[in-house]
């Protein structure tokens, strides 16, 4: 595991119950980058791809009233874990040590749900960066439980760095 959750949560402004991202399993940077020294800007980083780890069982919280003796994880919790895991591509960006990672939402695109995610269920998300547009990022994103896709959508995210 490259990022373990104490790592994860010092990187991501997310806290429990919406920090949805356990682990980061693998980030993975263009060939042509692989035998350069970073940061890295952000359109360097197209082709990129981060790996992250989520546990669904029953402590998830959302999973109490979604649905009470049936729990099924929201596609709206699928689509944050998604944008979540995205981030990680910028650690590549990170200009210092220091510096704290501001990420907002902006946008979703042709969300599926394949299947139900359901406790119990080890989620590996992946997230590709495709675009870059200014601070504008655009991420493919599948979720994947034991090799089956779960979901899938495409997110645009805005992500800055701060002093």
């Amino acid at each position: 595991m490259l990022m373990e959750k104490k790592q994860v949560m010092a990187f991501l402004p997310h806290r429990d119950p919406f920090l949805f991202i356990d682990g980061v399993k693998e980030i993975i940077i263009p060939e042509e980058l692989k035998n350069q020294k970073g940061p890295f800007t952000p359109q360097q980083l197209v082709g990129g791809k981060s790996i992250c780890t989520f546990k669904v069982d029953n402590s998830v919280r959302v999973l109490e009233g979604h649905f009470p003796g049936d729990p099924i994880l929201p596609g709206v919790v699928q689509v944050e874990m998604m944008a979540q895991a995205a981030s990680f591509l910028a650690i590549h960006c990170k200009p210092h040590e220091n510096a704290k990672i501001e990420v907002a939402l902006l946008g979703v695109d042709s969300a599926r749900f394949r299947k139900p995610v359901i406790p119990p269920m080890d989620l590996e998300i992946h997230a590709t960066l495709t675009k870059v547009r200014g601070p504008i990022q655009m991420y493919d994103c599948e979720i994947y439980s034991n090799g089956d896709l779960m979901s899938q959508t495409s997110v645009m995210a805005s992500l800055k760095f701060n002093n």
